[in-house]
């Protein structure tokens, strides 16, 4: 066991498959890492746990983990 060597991680298909549905979700989102005025992910409809630094945002065209700085065109204001 003592001449196991660790191989070098090397990307698989699905990391290949995950990596172009992120690229076409960045194309088509406007995904920033700072605030537009008072709008930011911390105070967004779907960004799951506000009292987090990250969260996941469970907007159907993002879903993925965000900044509470960040904002993105689907900013939406939390219902009162």
């Amino acid at each position: 066991m003592a001449d196991y060597v660790i191989p070098d991680p090397e990307p698989k298909e699905i990391d290949e498959k995950l990596a172009i549905e992120l690229r076409h979700l960045a194309d088509n989102a406007v995904l920033k890492g700072q605030p537009q005025g008072e709008e930011k992910c911390e105070n967004c409809l779907y960004y799951l746990e506000d009292t987090a630094e990250i969260s996941y945002c469970w907007h159907p065209k993002v879903r993925i983990l965000v900044g509470e700085n960040w904002w993105c065109q689907w900013w939406e204001k939390v219902p009162e």
